[in-house]
């Protein structure tokens, strides 16, 4: 039986002092959508775009939900928006909503396969932290028959694994697919790469950030999952380099690092939290030029059909991925 793990109107007492027994302008699903949406993306414009509405109503919609709060949510400033300390904790409970409503959904729409047999599933370092506790859950959920072996490899070792038939099915960074040839991709998810920086860190108040400015603060380089390839292809092109203090194979590190104001980075949006293991804050910022995005998808050997239980297995990680970004 579906229970929400937080009630609505606790969370307005939780929330602000507001008198939960005197409320004449509930909140709506939609506003929560809309908060969530700006908190991950950090500008109205972006988060509107997001959830396919005009700047304006996304506006007025999350004025109102301040209005019934009786606090303030949001801090606008010249390159965007950020969470008051009301509205960070309010948007892990509006998450919880809003998660709870999916799976009530999905209870109904997805009801479980009965296929059966057993999928090899292949998934380099970066997915398996930040997809696959989320995605490994659903899929045994919609399939409860089947088996899941989950392997994490290097992309290299995917291809080779896909190609030699002792794996089904891959997880990786689809723009670093070496073997086209004889393996068939789609890409699911389209992920922003952006600045992070701490919260005192002026950088975040410029009218427009380039890479010409990033490359004069500390850099944090990510060294994990092919990062170092697709960092140095941007900044080869831009004819710059980053002002390396520091190497990690750790992205908490990295996070951390950022977060005490030791340096900057540059990461995708997929793996962007807004704080760091320590609690301290971090801040995204969009850049000037067009960086290329991380590209996720499934890899799988070419052949004449898909047999039903992957075709179906492929299906669902689309969607979950393509969730991911709404």
């Amino acid at each position: 039986m579906y229970k929400p793990t937080t009630n609505i109107a606790n969370i307005y007492f939780l929330t602000t002092n507001i008198d939960k027994n005197n409320m004449s302008n509930p909140l709506s699903l939609r506003q929560l959508e809309y908060l969530v949406a700006v908190a991950e993306t950090g500008q109205i414009s972006r988060a509107a775009l997001r959830c396919n509405v005009s700047q304006s109503s996304m506006t007025i919609a999350l004025k109102k939900l301040e209005h019934i709060l009786d606090c303030k949510l949001l801090i606008r400033h010249a390159k965007g928006v950020d969470l008051s300390a009301a509205g960070e904790v309010f948007v892990i409970k509006a998450r919880n909503i809003l998660n709870d409503v999916e799976h009530a959904v999905e209870s109904i729409v997805l009801p479980p396969a009965d296929m059966t047999g057993q999928i090899r599933l292949g998934i380099t370092e970066t997915f398996s932290a930040y997809l696959l506790p989320t995605l490994l859950p659903a899929l045994r959920k919609q399939f409860p028959n089947i088996i899941f072996n989950i392997h994490e490899y290097d992309r290299a070792d995917i291809e080779q694994a896909l190609l030699a038939d002792t794996l089904d099915l891959g997880i990786i960074i689809v723009s670093n697919l070496q073997e086209k040839t004889h393996l068939h991709y789609e890409i699911m998810l389209r992920s922003e790469r952006n600045l992070w920086l701490d919260p005192e860190n002026l950088l975040q108040y410029s009218t427009t950030i380039t890479l010409a400015d990033v490359a004069q603060q500390p850099f944090i380089l990510l060294d994990m999952d092919e990062h170092l390839i697709n960092a140095a292809a941007y900044w080869e092109a831009s004819q710059l380099a980053p002002n390396i203090h520091f190497h990690s194979r750790s992205l908490e590190s990295v996070r951390s690092l950022v977060a005490m104001g030791q340096g900057v980075t540059i990461l995708s949006d997929l793996v962007y939290r807004q704080f760091s293991l320590e609690g301290r804050r971090l801040i995204r910022r969009p850049l000037n030029e067009q960086l290329p995005t991380m590209n996720v998808g499934c890899i799988w050997k070419k052949q004449p059909s898909l047999v039903p239980n992957l075709s179906d297995v492929i299906e669902f990680i689309r969607k979950k991925i393509t969730d991911t970004q709404q």
